[in-house]
């Protein structure tokens, strides 16, 4: 009469199962309990003692160079590619991070003074000088840590 296939089905299991335990921990956000529950959870007590999150960020850096010397970044400065600088997406204009190539353990401090970069997989984009202090200028992307002071 009615033919589901076993993907199906249990592809709706776990829907079902992810709808339960979201309506265990937030009954009033589903709507879907029958009072409201508005106590905050409560938290074990070693959770309290816990660091708090790291502010560093892991991704790929790549660098620009003399093809985009002496025009205007963002900051409003002419671009250098002799300064130590970079381009982030989110990080104010004139944040200074640390970053640290996590191929050779080498690191820089630099000043954000554009956006970029322009590729999804990119999180920051370096100046040339910044990217030979890497030791990441011949691989052109490097994966990093990103550290904002």
């Amino acid at each position: 009469m009615f033919e589901i296939s076993w993907a199906r089905a249990a592809r709706v299991v776990r829907v079902l199962i992810l709808a339960v335990s979201v309506c265990a921990l937030f009954p009033w956000g589903l709507g879907l309990a029958a009072e409201p529950v508005r106590q905050p959870l409560a938290c074990p007590a070693s959770a309290s003692t816990t660091a708090p999150a790291p502010r560093h960020t892991i991704g790929n850096a790549s660098w620009y160079g003399s093809q985009f010397a002496n025009r205007p970044t963002a900051s409003g400065d002419l671009f250098d590619p002799e300064k130590l600088t970079a381009a982030h997406r989110k990080l104010p204009l004139g944040t200074k991070v640390v970053v640290t190539n996590l191929h050779n353990g080498r690191s820089v401090l630099v000043t954000i003074t554009d956006r970029g970069p322009y590729w999804a997989n990119r999180e920051i984009d370096l100046s040339y000088r910044a990217a030979r202090v890497l030791g990441m200028v011949r691989r052109g992307v490097a994966r990093v840590r990103i550290e904002p002071l």
